[in-house]
């Protein structure tokens, strides 16, 4: 895949569109690289008052919701992104961190 303006635009998109149809809004922050054969996906996520009270209230269910909700994101961005774009992807790697709404995303696509 070849780092231009237009596939980084639409991968950002694409990733949009994954954020507000699994969480109801979009991301305050979102950047792609394309580096030959991996895609790197940087964004910041807004912070949902229902995580809020589940992390002061039930710790434990708020790490295993946002387990799950990784791991939804990352078969649903999988889909779009070969669908959509025509991408044959080897393995999506996602790291998300509740305490800051950081999460990097770094997608292996097959030479």
């Amino acid at each position: 895949m070849t780092d231009s303006t237009e596939n980084r635009k639409t991968i950002c998109h694409i990733y949009n569109e994954v954020s507000i149809e699994l969480f109801g809004y979009g991301t305050v922050l979102l950047k792609a690289n394309i580096r030959e054969d991996v895609l790197t996906i940087r964004s910041k996520h807004r912070r949902a008052q229902r995580s809020e009270v589940l992390e002061r209230e039930i710790p434990l269910l708020k790490e295993e919701v946002d387990f799950h909700l990784s791991k939804l994101f990352k078969s649903m961005l999988r889909q779009k992104l070969e669908q959509e774009m025509g991408l044959n992807i080897i393995a999506v790697l996602r790291d998300y961190d509740s305490s800051t709404q950081w999460a990097f995303t770094n997608i292996i696509l097959a030479p």
